[in-house]
């Protein structure tokens, strides 16, 4: 799914259903940024897969860690978008790095259902969950996530707060 929305649907669904566990905003970013590789690799014309090395779970970790790094000196930007959703969090480095690699992960998991040209375990060949799913199985999967994850967030809203 090349930096497309159909990410943010489960990213969305899976940090709202495991919130405050997870960095929402971490979990969010870190599940569409590794789609910088195909859209790089399309504007500029270069000879390269669209799902290249860094859709593999070996550069991706990379991928993941400097997520990171650029969520954790993004906080005081984040956190009032947060606290404006009504979903405020404070996350440790820990917490944000855990995040960081758990979203992409999901993103590389979904697209290794879909794209032939990715080697998971790079510089090793081979993508063992090519065609576990269907393409229409996992466009259904991620589009179904997004309500589901807008009616967990009203729900999450409108729901009479314990004590």
């Amino acid at each position: 799914m090349p930096f497309t929305p159909f990410h943010l649907g489960p990213a969305l669904l899976f940090g709202l259903l495991l919130f405050p566990h997870l960095d929402l905003p971490t979990f969010l970013v870190s599940n569409v940024i590794v789609d910088l590789e195909p859209f790089l690799v399309l504007a500029l014309g270069l000879r390269w897969p669209l799902h290249g090395p860094f859709h593999s779970y070996t550069l991706g970790t990379l991928v993941a860690l400097g997520t990171a790094l650029l969520m954790l000196l993004m906080m005081p930007l984040t956190r009032p978008l947060t606290s404006l959703f009504r979903l405020p969090q404070d996350s440790s480095p820990r917490k944000v790095a855990v995040t960081s690699l758990l979203g992409l992960y999901l993103h590389l998991t979904l697209d290794a259902f879909l794209y032939p040209e990715m080697n998971l375990l790079y510089p090793l060949k081979g993508n063992p969950l090519l065609g576990l799913a269907s393409l229409h199985a996992v466009y259904q999967f991620c589009t179904l996530c997004f309500p589901l994850a807008l009616l967990l967030y009203l729900y999450r809203l409108l729901r009479p707060r314990r004590g």
